[in-house]
């Protein structure tokens, strides 16, 4: 996946905006105002910051060297994602899966506007 297309991506998902916070260079792409992915899309290596469910994030880092402690983020709750060394399938199910987590924690009122975007 290059940086384009994990960008994309990203923004694909209903009510994304990407923003830049920090500096620069990092993408911070959020729902309705909440992170749910982080990257410097001219890293090298190319990582992405994903919150995952605990237990998942730790299975994960079992299973993909690829797959660390989210940098700079809480590590119980967050993963960072090395794109090149995984699947883009894999990649895309981790975003996806990030932006659920996020969607599910917000207020019921704000997941209606959703729905209904």
């Amino acid at each position: 996946m290059t940086p384009q297309e994990l960008r994309a991506f990203c923004l694909e998902f209903n009510a994304v905006t990407e923003e830049f916070p920090f500096n620069p260079e990092t993408s911070v792409f959020k729902v309705l105002g909440r992170v749910f992915a982080l990257s410097a899309l001219d890293g090298e290596p190319l990582t992405v910051n994903l919150k995952c469910h605990p237990d998942d994030a730790v299975r994960l880092r079992e299973e993909h060297a690829a797959i660390v402690p989210g940098w700079h983020m809480n590590k119980r709750h967050w993963n960072t994602v090395t794109v090149a060394e995984l699947p883009d399938r894999l990649v895309r199910e981790l975003i996806e899966d990030s932006y659920d987590l996020v969607v599910a924690g917000l207020p019921k009122a704000e997941r209606l506007r959703l729905d209904r975007a």
